[in-house]
């Protein structure tokens, strides 16, 4: 049976795919319904499972915000079973008794008390460790390796610091194509700073690394499912955070934050190498004077044939 056929008839195309297809599908798309129709379906369960597990595995040291996650779901998922309980008694205890006369009874101070303290308690074990967590989160390492992510309509350019590790001051009005960051030219500190103009970056295994945002134009949210962070990015104003990444892998960045008709399509790739490769990426990227001087090269080889 085609593909066409499965559709036209109501069958879920996913049904007809190989395992290789199916694992495409999951990358783009990793919902629950889908691993929840191949894990029924899928012949081969070993490799499957395998490959949930890779696409779903934290890459960096912020695996304790799955646990916090996991904590929030058994707290509430208690309190959901304790409620239902409670309402199955209720309705056994006080079911309808010709005999029974109603109480009139317009409080209970100790009731009251009982549900404030039960109910405190609760959101002190729900927000407790996320605070924690959120703490670690913003704390930045002294070692962390600052790299700054610019984010327009509707991609992503990357910022490094140079042999000095310190990134130059930037300034909006500065922007331009001959200076798409916006340096501040009189700032020695960013002649050295390397500048990535495309949609990939490439990050050090085990180094901490501390993610500047910055936007040009509207909000945008730096996302990589497999770090477990992110970050509204907010015109006007730098966010940050902070990673270790501890997994060498090729991983998808999103924008996890409307942004507007292609919104969709706003994606990158981060790259987590080990020394030597990371060696060899960051050799190929060119520096903001190196830059400016082929600019203005440009420039001139193009008064020179207009001369002409």
């Amino acid at each position: 049976m085609s593909r066409t056929s499965c559709s036209l008839t109501g069958a879920d195309p996913i049904l007809t795919m190989r395992t290789e297809e199916r694992l495409v599908v999951l990358r783009r798309s990793p919902s629950l319904t889908t691993i929840a129709i191949m894990a029924a379906t899928d012949v081969n369960q070993v490799t499957l499972y395998f490959s949930i597990a890779e696409i779903y595995s934290f890459a960096s040291n912020w695996g304790n915000m799955d646990d916090t996650i996991l904590l929030t779901f058994w707290i509430t998922g208690a309190v959901f079973v304790a409620i239902c309980f409670f309402v199955a008694y209720c309705v056994w205890k006080y079911s309808y008794k010709k005999e029974r006369r109603a109480e009139y009874k317009p409080e209970d101070k100790k009731l009251e008390s009982r549900l404030t303290w039960a109910t405190a308690i609760g959101v002190a074990a729900l927000l407790a460790p996320g605070l924690v967590v959120w703490n670690q989160y913003v704390t930045v390492p002294e070692n962390a390796y600052k790299v700054e992510v610019f984010a327009y309509q509707w991609g992503w350019k990357y910022r490094l610091p140079g042999e000095d590790n310190i990134l130059g001051k930037t300034d909006i009005k500065y922007i331009s194509d001959e200076n798409p960051f916006g340096l501040i030219l009189e700032d020695p500190n960013g002649k050295d700073d390397l500048l990535v103009d495309e949609q990939e970056l490439h990050v050090l295994k085990d180094r901490p690394v501390k993610f500047e945002l910055r936007t040009i134009d509207v909000l945008h949210n730096f996302y990589v499912p497999q770090f477990r962070g992110k970050m509204d990015m907010v015109p006007g104003i730098v966010t940050y955070y902070w990673l270790t990444p501890t997994r060498v892998g090729d991983f998808e960045v999103l924008c996890a934050e409307y942004c507007g008709t292609g919104h969709y399509a706003m994606r990158g790739r981060v790259i987590v190498d080990e020394e030597k490769d990371y060696k060899k990426w960051e050799a190929k990227q060119i520096t903001f004077e190196k830059m400016l001087a082929k600019s203005k090269k440009n420039d001139n080889l193009q008064l020179v044939k207009k001369e002409k």
